[in-house]
C-alpha cells in the first residue's frame, strides 16, 4: 500500500557561487533606502507531492528527483522536508 507524501524543498546556490540576481535585488533595496540588507541570496521554493510504500522510499526517491532535475549539484543545494498527507 502506498502513502501520499508532501515535500517541501529549498533550492539554494553553493556559498562559493557568486549571486547575481541577489546582488541585483541588494542594489535595488540600497536604493530604495533599505542600507540595512546584506548578502541576499536567491533560490527556488519548490512543493510537490508524491506516493511511496514508505518514508524511507519517499526521501530516496527525493533524492534522485532533486539531483536529477529539481537542483545542479556542481553549483546549488538542497534540503526538504518531508510530510506524510491524509489525502
Amino acid at each position: 500500500m502506498t502513502k501520499k507524501y508532501q515535500a517541501q524543498i529549498y533550492v539554494t546556490l553553493r556559498p562559493s557561487v557568486l549571486d547575481p540576481a541577489g546582488t541585483a535585488v541588494q542594489s535595488g533595496l540600497a536604493q530604495m533606502g533599505y542600507e540595512n540588507v546584506e548578502q541576499i541570496r536567491i533560490g527556488k521554493y519548490i512543493e510537490l507531492i508524491l506516493q511511496a510504500t514508505d518514508e524511507a522510499k519517499a526521501r530516496e526517491e527525493l533524492e534522485q528527483i532533486c539531483d536529477g532535475l529539481l537542483a545542479n549539484p556542481v553549483i546549488e543545494n538542497y534540503r526538504f522536508d518531508l510530510m506524510a498527507t491524509n489525502n
